[in-house]
């Protein structure tokens, strides 16, 4: 799993896809998955890393990295 590389990204969590002209703007969890989707980390990576980050259930978060990479993969912003 990998974000395009036109998809241009900021640590604010800025996203811009120049092939549609879209932009949209994530918190600062998102903007981490995102950092780590360009470093080309698997999910299990992301997970871990997410998990070791903030005090969240890992339950809960798998359910909301999940509920994430469907946006972005509704959004056609990572590759296939």
């Amino acid at each position: 799993m990998k974000l395009k590389k036109n998809i241009a990204t900021s640590e604010a969590g800025l996203i811009f896809n120049p092939g549609s002209g879209d932009s949209f703007s994530v918190n600062n969890t998102g903007a981490d998955i995102l950092v780590m989707l360009k470093d080309n980390k698997s999910q299990q990576d992301i997970l871990n890393l997410l998990s070791a980050k903030y005090d969240v259930d890992n339950t809960q978060l798998e359910k909301d990295m999940d509920d994430f990479i469907s946006q972005l993969t509704d959004y056609n912003l990572l590759e296939n």
